[in-house]
């Protein structure tokens, strides 16, 4: 009969490590279950909070006041700017700028002066009586009733001169000399400055008569208005080449200038 031999005991270190591998093999299992939970659960109960209305918190809830992160917000909407609102920055834009602004300034300054200048003509028209009239009966009046005697009759004299000089004061009222119609009648006479022709026919000639140097401004008849002779026409200035002061009366007959002095004399009545 055989006797069975008891086995040795197993080494009292082998005990341990199986007792450690058995704890390592329990905390891997338990960390992998919780992953598939993190995975699978949380999203479908973010999904359930969204179903149900509650209000979710948005990138901007998440960030804190002192984050140094920048956070956009997917409400975002892309606003039009508007040029307007800007400034000229360009050195092009800069010049264009200043140019209009100059071209604007010059625009006031010339109406501030047309309006001076307006109101100083009205105010020199106005202290006229329009309705007035040359005195005489006669065909041909004197252009000017009041002026200097010693006036210069210069007809024929230094530069061809072809006028009588009326020497007299400023806002003196002029007439027509003889009945006609308008031909011109202008402040920018050039040489004459304020100036107004006439067309007459006077014994059965043909009579051109000038009225040079007047204010501005101050002429009461356009061209071709008719007019009688003795009517107003304007007031004696010194605009144009005038150093004084005075009317400059020309007069042509059939084309061809005569002394304007001598003229009246034979004619005016």
């Amino acid at each position: 009969m055989r006797r069975r031999t008891a086995s040795a005991p197993a080494s009292a270190s082998a005990l341990p490590r199986r007792e450690k591998t058995k704890s390592v093999r329990n905390l891997l299992i338990v960390a992998s279950v919780a992953g598939m939970f993190a995975t699978v659960a949380l999203p479908a109960y973010a999904a359930t909070r969204v179903g149900t209305g509650e209000e979710v918190q948005t990138m901007q809830q998440v960030a804190v006041d002192n984050a140094q992160s920048l956070v956009v917000a997917s409400e975002a909407s892309p606003q039009a700017l508007d040029r307007q609102s800007y400034s000229a920055t360009t050195p092009e834009e800069i010049e264009k700028k200043k140019a209009e602004e100059a071209a604007a300034a010059a625009a006031a300054a010339r109406a501030a002066a047309a309006a001076v200048t307006a109101s100083a003509r009205t105010s020199a028209v106005a202290s006229v009586d329009l309705s007035m009239t040359a005195p005489g009966s006669g065909e041909v009046r004197w252009p000017v009733t009041v002026f200097n005697y010693q006036s210069y009759n210069l007809f024929g004299g230094y530069a061809g001169h072809k006028g009588f000089d009326m020497m007299t004061g400023t806002g003196t009222p002029i007439f027509a000399a003889a009945s006609g119609v308008v031909r011109t009648s202008t402040d920018g006479g050039g040489s004459y400055g304020a100036v107004v022709m006439i067309d007459s026919v006077v014994g059965g000639q043909q009579v051109s008569a000038t009225y040079a140097h007047m204010s501005y401004g101050t002429r009461v008849v356009s061209a071709g208005q008719t007019v009688q002779a003795g009517q107003l026409i304007g007031q004696v200035g010194q605009t144009g080449r005038a150093t004084a002061p005075h009317l400059h009366f020309e007069v042509q007959v059939n084309g061809t200038y005569v002394d304007p002095l001598a003229w009246l004399n034979a004619n005016a009545g």
